[in-house]
């Protein structure tokens, strides 16, 4: 019998229907349960062919479990090794390189410095830094947010030179990212699972949370095909099994504006009962794959193009290859 387990913390509406959708199939030598753990020992497997991680970004003990199985076998959805790794602005940056439109943006060092550091500890760090470069390459309005994390804390719009500087000094030791405001007439926040299956959801961030996907879009279907593309290139070369991507339309180009959300919500209570039933279903079958590919003792992970090309010595390209490097399609003025 293989094992699918799911990792998760206060949730509760989707680790229970995704658990009860994969037993209800009764697929011959598969069942799914939480996970339970008693014990982690170096080196030594765990009882589950595939676990879907939904917490270990905020409980280090569970990341480190979830190494451990991935390393002894287990297909961890998502790869805990490159999850650990990631982040917001190394995302923007890949997606230059394979042609994905994203809002111009740059990294700030944070305003007060780490923990056992100090000031010498920056000698490579210009001083001042080029302030007026950063302001005129960005614009305002401008968001200002951090480079790694998510849930819209510490998010902050800009619309001066003095409200960033007011802002600024109140990060304190996060790094932050500083991005162009993308002015939108649509927006879309869509599942991507296994790096094929999307769910393009109509989205309005304005909105109170609890209508934010009370919206409707009028758009063309080839606007939707070009961001289920992209979707799939960007989850593709991150190597991503479960994750949402963010669009902001601004005249026609869809901009990629956060696509570094590898346990996104997925409540009945957040994203309403279609999209739940869509992602439950999607994610039970997606699982059931895994364990069924899964082979004992060998790396069951997903690993993505930037990180499959990058042991050849390949550059991420925007057909998503390791071929010759095309240029990024112009995004409109």
């Amino acid at each position: 019998m293989k094992k699918i387990g799911i990792l998760f913390g206060w949730e509760r509406s989707f680790p229970n229907a995704f658990v009860e959708r994969i037993n209800a199939k009764q697929v011959k030598g598969i069942s799914a349960e939480p996970v339970n753990i008693a014990k982690v020992q170096q080196g030594a497997p765990v009882d589950y062919a595939v676990i879907v991680d939904r917490i270990s970004q905020d409980v280090p003990f569970y990341r480190a479990y979830l190494k451990n199985a991935a390393l002894t076998g287990t297909a961890v959805i998502n790869n805990p090794f490159w999850w650990s790794a990631d982040e917001k602005f190394f995302n923007n940056a890949l997606a230059v390189h394979v042609g994905v439109p994203v809002p111009k943006t740059v990294i700030l060092p944070s305003k007060d410095r780490p923990d056992d550091t100090k000031a010498e500890s920056f000698s490579n760090l210009a001083f001042p830094l080029d302030w007026e470069g950063m302001f005129n390459y960005i614009g305002f309005p401008a968001f200002m947010k951090p480079f790694a994390g998510g849930g819209w804390k510490h998010v902050y719009k800009l619309d001066t030179v003095q409200d960033f500087f007011a802002k600024y000094n109140e990060t304190g030791q996060l790094v932050m990212l500083l991005q162009e405001a993308i002015e939108f007439d649509s927006y879309f926040r869509c599942y991507c699972i296994g790096g094929k299956h999307v769910r393009i959801m109509h989205y309005e961030p304005r909105n109170p949370h609890h209508l934010r996907y009370a919206a409707h879009h009028n758009v063309s279907a080839e606007l939707l095909q070009e961001i289920e593309t992209y979707t799939i290139r960007l989850c593709q070369a991150l190597g991503y099994d479960f994750n949402t991507v963010e669009f902001a339309v601004r005249d026609g180009v869809p901009y990629a504006i956060d696509f570094c959300n590898p346990a996104p919500d997925a409540e009945v209570g957040s994203v309403g009962q279609e999209n739940f039933d869509w992602v439950v279903e999607t994610a039970a079958n997606y699982a059931i794959e895994r364990a069924q590919a899964h082979t004992d003792g060998h790396n069951n992970l997903t690993w993505g193009t930037f990180m499959q090309d990058a042991v050849g010595g390949k550059m991420p390209t925007s057909d998503g290859t390791g071929n010759k490097k095309k240029k990024q399609p112009k995004a409109a003025k």
